[in-house]
C-alpha cells in the first residue's frame, strides 16, 4: 500500500495483474457484455489512484477492489438506456381464487448451492439468470452471488430496502420456475 500510495507505477501493475481477472469476473457477472464489464474494472483501477486515502486497511485489498468494481459496474447500468423490462408475472406461482396453488408446488429439498454441484449446469443456471429482467437479475447478482447485505445493495441502486427484499424474493421465485424444469428432467 505504501508503494501505491507513493505512485509506484510497479505497484499498481502488480495489483492491476494479480486482481485483473477476478475482478472482470465480478464485472461480467452484473453487467454481462466483456466490453462493460472490462470498462468497469478499467475505470475501478483508475480509481484506486484517487482512492487510495480512502482506504483504510480495515478489509482486504482484494474487498475494497471488489466494492469499487461492483460501483463501477452498477453505475454502467444506470448508464445504460433503459428498455422496458419483461414481466416475469407467467414465472411467479400462480394461485386460485380459494387461494390454493394453481399448479403443484415442487420442493426443492436441496440449496440451490448443493444442486448446482450436483448437476454441474453452472452454464444453464448462468443462462436462466440472464433470462431475468434486469432490475432482478442486479439484485439477485448483488445478494446472492456477491453476497452483499439488504442494505448495501439498496445504497447501490438507490432504492429502499424492502424493494431489495422483494425483487430477491421475486428473482429466487423466477429463477427456480426456469430452473425446475431441468431439475426435475434431471431426476427423472
Amino acid at each position: 500500500m505504501a508503494r501505491l500510495r507513493a505512485g509506484d507505477a510497479a505497484a499498481f501493475d502488480q495489483l492491476v495483474s494479480t486482481y485483473s481477472g477476478q475482478m472482470l469476473a465480478v464485472a461480467l457477472r452484473l453487467l454481462r457484455h466483456e466490453v462493460d464489464a472490462l470498462d468497469a474494472v478499467q475505470d475501478a483501477f483508475l480509481s484506486t489512484f484517487g482512492a487510495l486515502d480512502g482506504f483504510r486497511g480495515n478489509a482486504r485489498l482484494s474487498t475494497w477492489l471488489h466494492r469499487l468494481v461492483v460501483n463501477k459496474a452498477i453505475m454502467h447500468l444506470r448508464a445504460r438506456k433503459r428498455h422496458p423490462e419483461e414481466s416475469i408475472d407467467e414465472l411467479l406461482p400462480q394461485f386460485l381464487a380459494d387461494g390454493h396453488h394453481a399448479q403443484p408446488v415442487t420442493a426443492w429439498t436441496d440449496t440451490v448451492e448443493v444442486a448446482l454441484q450436483r448437476l454441474e449446469t453452472r452454464t444453464l443456471v448462468r443462462a436462466c439468470i440472464d433470462r431475468l429482467p434486469e432490475t432482478y437479475r442486479t439484485v439477485l447478482l448483488l445478494r446472492d452471488i456477491e453476497e452483499l447485505t439488504t442494505e448495501e445493495t439498496a445504497q447501490l441502486l438507490d432504492v429502499p430496502p424492502s424493494m431489495v427484499k422483494i425483487r430477491l424474493h421475486r428473482a429466487r421465485l423466477a429463477l427456480q420456475s426456469l430452473l425446475t424444469p431441468h431439475v426435475q428432467q434431471h431426476r427423472g
